[in-house]
């Protein structure tokens, strides 16, 4: 349903946005979990490391697409802010052609370079190379869809329809789990079959989110010679976006680097690591979901000139962000030893699980202090800052996990986290109460 986000108690609306995010969030991280809990379990602990050791890899792409797809977003809610439904049509159209020819590139980049970028880039211990190999290749055939998936979550978004991707998501991560079953559990695939089922899943969300947005939305529907690709509004849009992804970029980055210091630890690690992450994303949800759901209110309502909105939103938001965080970061605190056990992981590799878990779920409230603030910059056209905060996070995680790496060990690879995003908090909150994204021109 189409929502207007420049009217109604604002935490209110935001939480009412943020739920089918959340859902649709928790979704996507189950059938990511379900890759890693069906190859640890049915085919071997080497395997889910192979999987595992891609996620940097995997990340950077699905930053990409996620950072443009957000900045044309933005762009496009404060179009729609604005009540700009003319211009809100070809910034539409521009976003998925740019979206979808973007998406054919970094396929072919995949695929050719797969091999390089793993061996090279990511250091692979060469008894997981070749697995991880097949994985990504394979995987990155799929990113031309996760492109056009993202950009049609966004405009949906941008509209105030936050519940189809929920939908979108349900598809897929149905679609993923049963192919997972059936390629690796049956077929014996092993990898292979976990990347074929995570590209056919990607197909089918895709695919439901054009028609849906093509059958919902008289807006978003278009004759042949309505549907342009305006070389000014992509130059906008790019403009926009490029900050993001940038953003986006730099935290994938950040984790090639910090792969790299995984692998050192040997198997063993990788395969914690792995686990630990999986079970991470779980406490990101909410995070994730507020800071989505900021940068469209807050782009809504810098379209309609309410700052003031934009003030009580995120003060509003933040509250909630906190205690939902806590309460489901205690959850697997307490829960943390069965959900381990669920991936299949044993011996040393749960030892330094159990460690990473135990540490990192006092450390989430941290994140979900900074994420809601970084939306608030996107939303409002603060897209440098936005970039600027990341750089922070992920430039000190990275500085502080290899200069302490000798005197602290393997723990400054979950403590050089906390670290980090104590730091980014602090910038991106001192930029905030200078109050210049009041400022800020409407693009």
């Amino acid at each position: 349903m189409r929502k207007d986000l420049t009217t109604g108690t604002p935490w209110k609306i935001v939480l009412l946005f943020a739920l089918p995010i959340m859902a649709g969030n928790l979704l996507q991280q189950l059938y990511n979990t379900a890759d890693t809990i069906i190859v640890g379990n049915f085919h071997s602990e080497a395997a889910l490391s192979a999987v595992g050791t891609c996620a940097a890899l995997t990340m950077l792409f699905t930053a990409l697409a996620i950072g443009f797809s957000t900045g044309a977003g933005v762009y496009l809610a404060q179009k729609y802010g604005a009540r700009d439904y003319r211009q809100f049509r070809t910034g539409a159209s521009t976003a998925i052609c740019v979206m979808l020819a973007m998406g054919v590139a970094a396929a072919v980049i995949g695929v050719v370079f797969s091999r390089f970028i793993l061996r090279y880039a990511i250091a692979v211990p060469a008894s997981l190379l070749d697995m991880a190999i097949t994985y990504f290749a394979i995987y990155s055939v799929g990113l031309v869809f996760q492109f056009g998936y993202n950009i049609v979550a966004a405009i949906l978004r941008s509209l105030g329809d936050s519940r189809a991707t929920l939908y979108f998501l349900l598809i897929s991560s149905v679609v993923n789990i049963l192919l997972d079953l059936l390629f690796v559990a049956v077929f014996r695939w092993g990898v292979a079959g976990a990347a074929v089922a995570t590209d056919l899943s990607q197909l089918c969300s895709c695919a439901a989110g054009f028609v849906y947005m093509n059958k919902k939305y008289e807006l978003l529907r278009y004759k042949k010679e309505e549907f342009v690709c305006d070389g000014k509004v992509a130059r906008t849009l790019l403009g926009v976006g490029l900050p993001m992804a940038i953003q986006q970029v730099i935290v994938s980055c950040g984790f090639v680097f910090l792969q790299r210091l995984v692998n050192s630890y040997g198997e063993s690690m990788t395969a914690s690591y792995t686990v630990a992450s999986r079970i991470e994303n779980y406490c990101l949800i909410p995070i994730v979901a507020f800071q989505n759901t900021m940068a469209t209110y807050c782009g809504q309502n810098k379209g309609a000139g309410r700052n003031d909105r934009i003030a009580k939103g995120i003060v509003q938001t933040l509250v909630m962000c906190f205690v939902i965080t806590a309460v489901l970061s205690g959850i697997v605190y307490l829960f943390r030893a069965p959900l381990i056990g669920v991936f299949g992981i044993t011996g040393q590799s749960r030892a330094y699980c159990m460690e990473h878990l135990s540490f990192m779920c006092f450390a989430f409230v941290l994140f979900g202090i900074y994420f809601p603030g970084n939306g608030m910059l996107q939303g409002t056209g603060e897209g440098f800052w936005a970039t600027f905060c990341a750089l922070t996070a992920l430039g000190s995680r990275v500085l502080f996990a290899y200069t302490l790496n000798g005197p602290v060990g393997y723990p400054i690879l979950w403590y050089s986290m906390a670290m980090s995003w104590a730091l980014a908090a602090i910038v991106c909150y001192s930029h905030i109460l200078t109050g210049r994204w009041k400022r800020v021109a409407l693009r």
